[in-house]
């Protein structure tokens, strides 16, 4: 089976990738935000032709989705990124002390140009730990909670989440959303280490520990789309 599906939507030919999935029990189509595709994912033994006239039947839908995704922005000198909500211009700086170094609203990126966008990237993860861990440390006393770990990944659909036993898992591009945002972002998830569900009781512990929750998911239903395009090619 091919890796890529092509088809036309009024004259725009979209590309999709395809997957095959042991759990699938119907064609589906699937947006994936970080990597800014759309998949078509199919059930084990279902036929591309099925597939494909379900993926044509979609056009309309595929051709919208396409017009709506950000362009990728790369992490390369004169970009301007958001860092906690405000811009800062990327600059490579070879000799700058330390792989990336936050001069006033610019990021001096060190060393060879080959190793730009990864240093980029590396800073940004590591600074979105730091900022969340001061968060969700506090918080999680606050309820008489333990957090077991936290770890900062590139999470597809989830700004964040929280497993059964207290590890919470953050998108490293919620350092990108102004203060608040990411205020709301950790409190959520640190309420999930009391309710594991969405009650009423459970967002009552959420405006405990922030007044942000209405405005944070605000912000990101408006704004999260956009940030997956920060580091695309």
């Amino acid at each position: 089976m091919p890796d890529t599906l092509t088809i036309n939507t009024a004259g725009h030919p979209v590309t999709l990738q395809v997957r095959r999935s042991s759990r699938a029990r119907r064609v589906l189509l699937r947006l994936d935000h970080n990597a800014r595709r759309v998949e078509l994912v199919l059930p084990v033994g279902e036929s591309l032709t099925v597939a494909r006239r379900f993926a044509e039947s979609k056009a309309a839908w595929l051709r919208d989705c396409m017009a709506k995704m950000p362009a990728g922005i790369p992490f390369e000198p004169g970009v301007s990124i958001p860092v906690g909500g405000a811009p800062y211009k990327l600059v490579h700086a070879p000799m700058a002390h330390g792989d990336v170094v936050c001069e006033h609203d610019r990021l001096l990126i060190s060393g060879d140009m080959e190793f730009f966008g990864r240093r980029v990237h590396d800073w940004l993860k590591a600074e979105a730990r730091r900022r969340i861990s001061a968060l969700a440390h506090p918080k999680a006393a606050k309820v008489e909670r333990k957090i077991g770990r936290i770890s900062i990944r590139d999470q597809q659909s989830r700004w964040g989440s929280c497993s059964a036993a207290g590890n919470l898992n953050f998108s490293w591009r919620l350092v990108l959303t102004p203060p608040d945002v990411l205020d709301y972002v950790v409190s959520h998830e640190v309420a999930h280490l009391k309710e594991m569900n969405h009650s009423p009781v459970f967002w009552r512990i959420v405006d405990t520990l922030t007044p942000h929750a209405r405005n944070g998911r605000a912000w990101l239903r408006a704004n999260g789309p956009s940030l997956h395009a920060y580091g695309a090619e």
